[in-house]
């Protein structure tokens, strides 16, 4: 089925222009300067005959709006695949004075369970991703089976983050986005995603993926800038990621989830080094 996508104009700003006092040593100028974009998106569900659901809001860098709520939808266990959509638009119950591109509203092919939202927090804030939900045991129950994944160079694990890095054209004019890529076993960049929440990033790159039907993602490496948190390995987990690597640390939960749900997590990479914390069999020459 095809899924129809509304038209997403006038999109918003990625990044904002404002006034700073810049202190330069003794010597203190007023400037501009440009800085990332920060807005509420609600996300609403709505099933064949059934009034839209407010499925949860995230605080976003506005641009791949519609990615980012299909990713959201699938990495948290609410749709299956692409199958599950009829059309993605922004909200068109608004009045025109009202509508600030920031609700959108997924149209299913199949009803909606509501249940799922009594069930289940799904507030997201840009800084810690979905919060308060049963962990780890609701998570293995969305998820495959990880494949065995391919093996990863050292060498390409290395050059992963300067890659990543060049394709980040708003951090460039900013300074304050987090990014994730997908690459190939090779390192060659296949999509990159910004966003001022890491957790959203994820969810962008595995939209993209879902809306051209390239899931399960069995053949190719995340490399996302911090650190890697649980939710991150949760994501990538659902999408069928079998390798996670960061210029940060991962936490404890992350860990535990990586072991459990058989993704191989890098922390550290640099270009001289980097960790290994579970499932190094896919690292290696």
């Amino acid at each position: 089925m095809m899924v129809r996508m509304a038209e997403p104009l006038p999109l918003r700003r990625s990044t904002a222009r404002v006034r700073a006092t810049a202190v330069r040593g003794d010597s203190v100028t007023q400037r501009p300067d440009e800085l990332a974009a920060e807005e509420p998106m609600e996300i609403r569900v709505q099933g064949p005959g059934q009034e839209a659901a407010r499925v949860a809001v995230t605080m976003r860098t506005p641009g791949a709006d519609f990615e980012l709520a299909v990713g959201f939808l699938f990495t948290e266990g609410l749709i299956a695949g692409r199958d599950d959509l009829r059309r993605v638009s922004y909200c068109e119950d608004l009045e025109p004075e009202e509508q600030h591109y920031n609700v959108v509203t997924v149209e299913l092919a199949r009803p909606f369970d509501p249940g799922l939202l009594a069930r289940r927090s799904f507030f997201a804030s840009s800084s810690c991703g979905i919060c308060g939900k049963a962990a780890l045991e609701d998570v293995e129950v969305h998820c495959a089976p990880i494949a065995s994944g391919p093996r990863v160079a050292p060498d390409v694990v290395r050059r992963l983050p300067e890659a990543l890095r060049g394709a980040q054209r708003v951090f460039e004019r900013t300074g304050g986005l987090h990014a994730a890529g997908l690459f190939a076993p090779t390192g060659k960049l296949l999509s990159a995603r910004e966003d001022v929440g890491r957790h959203n990033a994820v969810d962008k790159v595995v939209g993209e993926a879902l809306l051209v039907r390239a899931l399960p993602l069995s053949e190719r490496v995340l490399q996302v800038s911090g650190r890697i948190g649980f939710e991150i390995v949760q994501k990538a987990a659902r999408a069928g990621i079998p390798v996670i690597a960061a210029v940060g640390a991962p936490s404890s939960l992350a860990v535990d989830a990586g072991e459990r749900l058989g993704v191989t997590l890098v922390g550290f990479v640099r270009e001289d080094r980097f960790n290994v914390y579970t499932h190094p069999e896919r690292i290696g020459t």
